[in-house]
């Protein structure tokens, strides 16, 4: 069953340093039950979902972000010795992506809202 309302978010960064408030939003209505917004952010700039959310309502769309429910994915890799590398490279590979921020903390959304839908990458 779907959620009253349902947003597919795209975030995207643009080739300048900063982009203006008046240039942050798309949104576009897909149907009654869905809606697809855009956030563009400079290359510089850290994405901030919840203020660039707020911009939304300025333009009119109503939600309240404490009981929104954001769906994030997550790939967890796992080291194969099928994949063509050597395994001492699927490993640093696999080292170095789990000091990447996650996306709830680098776009900064709440993080009581955030359910995470993971898979299994083999590399």
């Amino acid at each position: 069953m779907l959620h009253e309302k349902n947003v597919i978010l795209s975030v995207v960064t643009a080739p300048q340093p900063v982009v203006p408030d008046s240039e942050r939003v798309k949104l576009e209505t897909v149907n009654d039950l869905f809606m697809r917004v855009t956030l563009t952010f400079g290359y510089m700039e850290q994405p901030n979902i919840p203020r660039a959310l707020a911009i939304c309502r300025k333009q009119g769309w109503k939600f309240d972000i404490m009981t929104t429910s954001f769906f994030l994915s997550r790939r967890s890799l796992k080291a194969s010795p099928n994949s063509g590398m050597p395994i001492w490279q699927d490993r640093l590979f696999i080292g170095l992506a789990k000091t990447a921020a996650d996306a709830t903390e680098y776009f900064q959304i709440p993080t009581g809202r955030v359910v995470e839908i993971g898979t299994q990458v083999a590399i």
